[in-house]
């Protein structure tokens, strides 16, 4: 059981490296769609580096007027 949440903890690690190589924490606007495309980087892991490039679009509804 340790074992798996070690690789869980260096999986993730490896994708907060892999979301910070590609400027994410430094453009990010607090958008949903940067906070998104940050959060499935994270889960992606090492595959970010086998050519995965994970994104995500979302639209907030605007408030009535």
């Amino acid at each position: 059981m340790r074992t798996g949440r070690w690789v869980v903890v260096v999986w993730l690690i490896i994708g907060g490296l892999a979301a910070g190589q590609r400027h994410y924490y430094t453009r990010f606007d607090g958008s949903c769609a940067k906070f998104a495309t940050i959060g499935i980087t994270w889960i992606a892991g090492p595959l970010n580096y086998i050519g995965l490039n994970p994104s995500a679009y979302c639209k907030v509804p605007q408030p009535s007027k």
